[in-house]
């Protein structure tokens, strides 16, 4: 498993086992950020959302069981593994954390590699279930099309070219047809012309980057195949009516 650019948030008020650990993961190429309390990690969390989440049970001014309770409120922490650090585990805290709804244990003293197994195969877990639970990003542009045959393939173009800029003359060229008979076709059946199709494909492909969790408005606009940012912004708003940074607010609110 490819393990750059996850990221990991460990909570740990003993300063010489959070530095242990945090290096250790370090180490194997996660990012990690390391918080001394349940209320430092909180305030983390209201800018940031990481792959997984290793926590302290017992901490001053806020435990982790507090800290759970808390970010299991907000829907965008669903799909948040939450592992608990323990020395405490009597029969008794385990039940209880675990109707919390904490996803596994790990009892103090442990060995750094049960915790690098556990987390891999979290991480492993949730990646396929996302994959399996990912909607088609085009679904939206290709359903109920009266000529489907042809706009399946005029869709598979453009995802295909997503990123590039890519000329109405070279989209009809791979479509077999002329400029002008491309324009009729998708003016017939859209009420738009070529080029506002694509920009709307493009915008389409944009939403359904927040939908998975995409935040970064630069990325949406690189990824979905706008050369500007401003350009990206106007066209995403008269689309839908709202900016992107609102759209994406308001899905982090739901």
């Amino acid at each position: 498993m490819n393990t750059a650019g996850i990221k990991i948030l460990l909570i740990e008020d003993d300063l010489s086992l959070g530095q242990t650990v945090s290096d250790l993961l370090k180490a194997n190429d996660y990012k990690v950020k390391w918080c001394q309390n349940g209320l430092e990690a909180l305030h983390f969390l209201e800018r940031s959302i990481p792959d997984i989440i290793i926590c302290d049970l017992m901490m001053p001014i806020m435990s982790g069981e507090e800290l759970f309770l808390k970010i299991r409120k907000n829907k965008k922490f669903d799909e948040v593994p939450f592992i608990v650090i323990t020395a405490d585990i009597t029969f008794d805290m385990k039940l209880k954390q675990l109707q919390n709804g904490v996803n596994d244990f790990i009892s103090k003293p442990f060995k750094i590699q049960e915790l690098l197994l556990k987390t891999r195969n979290f991480l492993q877990y949730k990646n396929k279930l996302l994959e399996k639970s990912k909607p088609d990003p085009f679904s939206k542009v290709t359903i109920k099309l009266k000529n489907k045959n042809f706009f399946e393939l005029l869709n598979d173009i453009l995802l295909r070219n997503i990123k590039s800029d890519i000329s109405i003359d070279s989209l009809a060229s791979e479509l077999f047809v002329s400029k002008s008979t491309l324009d009729k076709r998708i003016r017939k059946q859209k009420k738009c012309n070529t080029s506002q199709y694509i920009r709307e494909f493009r915008i389409e492909y944009a939403i359904r980057l927040i939908e998975a969790g995409e935040t970064n408005i630069q990325q949406l606009a690189d990824h979905s195949g706008f050369n500007s940012l401003s350009y990206f912004s106007l066209s995403f708003k008269n689309y839908t009516q709202i900016s992107p940074k609102t759209y994406i607010k308001k899905r982090n609110l739901n």
